[in-house]
């Protein structure tokens, strides 16, 4: 069982980020929501308001998952200007964690310098700041990192991360089960 972290802006990409989360706890996987403000309710961009299991500041400074998730949405503003997420990214990459990241949320990536040289995608509207997008792609791997396009490439995004967890059969039999 992997071990996921999922930090909550306001604004998140309400698809972005249940449909990543309902199929990786589907698959078992612990999946902790983290809100970035102060509070565990968290709107997201239609209004729809997540409880998220805790606070990203009562996670302990040295904590690393397996794998760091970020939905986009306009909330990814929050998650550009946020030194905590920095410094998680940081710490995951050091560590070789998987990072993945859908829609708007490459561009934290590439703040963090993790995109230079590698295939990625995104959403066409962060196009002016990430030059490359691979527009032909709904999900990209290369290396540690995982890019998705938007919130209609949310369940390919989701089964990705599932089989690349190490589980392609309960990937597929997610897959099989919800009709995708």
């Amino acid at each position: 069982m992997a071990s996921i972290l999922v930090p909550l802006p306001a604004g998140f990409e309400e698809i972005e980020t249940v449909t990543p989360v309902d199929v990786l706890r589907r698959a078992g996987h612990d999946v902790t929501l983290a809100a970035l403000g102060p509070r565990r309710a968290v709107a997201g961009r239609s209004g729809i308001t997540l409880e998220a299991d805790t606070l990203l500041t009562s996670i302990a400074p040295e904590a690393i998952y397996t794998l760091l998730l970020l939905p986009g949405g306009p909330g990814v503003k929050h998650l550009r200007a946020s030194p905590e997420i920095r410094d998680i990214i940081g710490r995951h990459t050091m560590a070789d964690r998987w990072i993945a990241s859908i829609c708007a949320a490459p561009l934290v990536l590439h703040d963090a310098g993790l995109l230079s040289g590698r295939r990625y995608t995104a959403h066409p509207s962060t196009a002016t700041e990430l030059t490359a997008i691979d527009a032909a792609t709904r999900v990209v791997v290369d290396g540690r990192i995982i890019t998705s396009r938007g919130a209609g490439t949310a369940l390919d995004f989701a089964l990705k991360l599932v089989e690349l967890l190490g589980d392609e059969a309960t990937a597929k039999k997610i897959a099989t089960d919800i009709c995708a």
